[in-house]
């Protein structure tokens, strides 16, 4: 068999031809777009790796700030929580004070109260007894009790002590020469005249007197004169009724009595 060495040369021309055709319109921009390719990935790459690192810069920098807050939010929580007790204790401690100063009013308002109570009982027993004794003394008594209530401060008069006599005489001497006598009634001549008497008795000269009437002194007399006081009152014979009964207004004033029971019929 013979080579037709023309069509062998031809097909060697037309496939190199054909494999630089490819080459140059087909393997070459394969082979770029694959570079291209290739770089865009690498490209993405790195950015993605920037994307990544920057996210775990943020990452750290959040956490840090994240931290910060926490011990700045503890800091200010444990700050209100002190400021917060502190001040609860100012509030207990002026309600505490406020407290004392109200129960302290409160007990003064109550003993003044009571005071008043006492005085008014005492007061309101005086008048009573004295009413009592001077309706007594008038049924078994010939004299009156301003009789003998008068009879009873002369007495005491004549009957002064050397040293009351010596203060009596220098009070009086030191001052006006005017002596003023009060009494709870108004007393006659008679009795001003033995009133007069014994007082010009012991002073050893003349004087003046004015008499004048005080009911607040309850049954009594009394002798004043340049701040000299001497005096006589069914008073003095009830104070220790007014003790007693202011004492017994003091203990346990809103205790009610104990009641006992009963013992159940059958």
């Amino acid at each position: 068999m013979k080579i037709n060495w023309f069509t062998v040369i031809a097909q060697i021309i037309n496939f190199l031809i054909l494999v630089g055709l490819l080459k140059r319109f087909l393997y070459k921009p394969i082979l770029n777009a694959i570079d291209e390719r290739e770089k865009k990935i690498v490209s993405q790459l790195e950015d993605a790796k920037a994307i990544e690192e920057k996210a775990e810069k943020e990452k750290i920098e959040f956490k840090q700030k994240n931290d910060t807050f926490d011990k700045e939010r503890k800091e200010l929580m444990d700050k209100v929580v002190a400021e917060t007790k502190e001040e609860r204790q100012k509030l207990l401690e002026n309600a505490r004070k406020e407290a004392g100063v109200l129960q302290s009013k409160m007990e003064n308002v109550f003993q003044e109260t009571q005071e008043n109570l006492n005085n008014k009982i005492a007061q309101k027993t005086q008048q009573e007894v004295f009413a009592i004794a001077r309706k007594t003394l008038a049924d078994l008594a010939s004299l009156s009790l301003e009789e003998q209530s008068v009879a009873l401060f002369t007495k005491r008069l004549n009957e002064l002590k050397e040293d009351e006599k010596k203060s009596f005489i220098e009070t009086f001497k030191s001052g006006s020469n005017i002596i003023l006598v009060q009494s709870a009634f108004d007393l006659p001549e008679k009795q001003q005249s033995e009133i007069k008497n014994s007082v010009t008795k012991i002073l050893e000269t003349e004087t003046q007197f004015q008499f004048k009437t005080a009911p607040e002194l309850i049954g009594g007399i009394e002798l004043t004169a340049n701040g000299y006081k001497m005096g006589w009152s069914i008073s003095e014979y009830l104070n220790s009724l007014q003790k007693s009964i202011s004492k017994m207004t003091k203990e346990k004033p809103n205790e009610e009595p104990e009641t006992k029971a009963e013992p159940e019929k059958k």
